[in-house]
């Protein structure tokens, strides 16, 4: 009797490089039956995805402004088109380049000491031993987040403006009161400090759950070699957080133009647009208030190319240095 004529419990098994074989086929399922077998799925994101067409890319098609002699009463299928007249007019307005200064002044602050700052507040609250302590402070160091920038504004006017409570404490000592909110010269000190002081705490959320996710043992051999907890804070914490700390760091590189609209447009009146006419600013009133659509929207769009440049000029300097980055 031959092989083909045997019957199917006398064949021989498979081996398993032929069940490696069989298993390894892909099996394509239509698209259909696949969004039908993951509907409720579907279903849950399609929120997110109708938000995210509707107010972050459909958008993006005004840019054709930038090109247009633009005129809200003919629209865009009726405005002129004028090519690149409207970026030519940015490279020659005094304006955009003040903006763009101020901008770039404000947003290398930002990075130098805002970005650190939810670090070293990790750091030191991790390193406390009350947890009692470590809550109470978290607690109190999240707050400013919720206030909005009209109420964090007016608080610091209270403390550190004309007739504020550090100018009243000077003149009862004798000295000249000071406004250091209508100081143009100390004005990008003070916008970076408004935003430490606001979102220092808010920050740390992050790093905490950093800092929870590194292996309690590596401390526990660390401390059983004698490491002190500096020791174990630089060689052990520092490091788990890294990861976390250079994705975070290509994502402020992307952001750092948007140095805060609402921040900037409260306090312009009382030191000036000199100190505070940012990038942000300047599409508002050239382009809202002024109604010169054209170039307003092509400051905006410039903006939005650098940062689109940073954040692969960062993410590429992350994987340079041995990191994974974002893209």
């Amino acid at each position: 009797m031959t092989l083909d004529q045997a019957p199917l419990s006398q064949k021989p098994p498979r081996t398993l490089a032929d069940t490696s074989v069989h298993d390894a086929s892909p099996r394509r399922v239509p698209l259909g039956r696949r969004l039908l077998k993951e509907k409720w799925t579907y279903l849950f994101i399609l929120p997110g995805v109708i938000y995210f067409a509707v107010f972050h890319y459909i958008p993006l098609l005004g840019n054709v402004v930038a090109f247009q002699d633009f005129s809200p009463f003919r629209g865009i299928f009726g405005s002129e088109w004028i090519g690149l007249e409207n970026f030519r007019s940015i490279v020659h307005d005094p304006e955009v380049i003040r903006a763009l200064t101020n901008t770039l002044i404000i947003a290398f602050l930002q990075i130098v000491f805002a970005f650190p700052a939810p670090i070293i507040l990790a750091l030191f609250l991790n390193s406390l031993v009350s947890n009692a302590v470590k809550r109470g402070i978290q607690t109190i160091v999240y707050l400013p987040h919720f206030i909005s920038w009209v109420v964090v504004i007016s608080i610091w006017q209270k403390i550190l403006g004309g007739a504020g409570l550090v100018s009243e404490v000077l003149e009862r000592v004798g000295v000249d009161g000071i406004n250091i909110m209508a100081n143009p010269e100390t004005f990008k000190i003070l916008v970076t400090s408004q935003v430490i002081w606001k979102d220092v705490g808010w920050g740390t959320i992050i790093f905490f759950a950093a800092i929870v996710a590194i292996p309690g043992e590596l401390y526990e051999s660390a401390a059983t070699d004698g490491a002190s907890s500096w020791r174990r804070m630089w060689h052990i914490t520092l490091p788990g957080m890294m990861p976390v700390i250079s994705m975070l760091l290509i994502l402020n590189v992307g952001t750092a133009l948007t140095v805060g609209f609402e921040q900037m447009l409260l306090q312009q009146p009382a030191v000036g647009a000199d100190a505070a006419q940012v990038l942000d600013t300047f599409v508002y009133f050239r382009g809202i208030a002024g109604g010169d659509w054209g170039v307003a929207t092509a400051a905006g769009l410039i903006k939005g190319v650098i940062a689109t440049i940073l954040v692969l000029g960062a993410n590429k300097i992350a994987k340079l240095l041995g990191g994974e980055g974002v893209i």
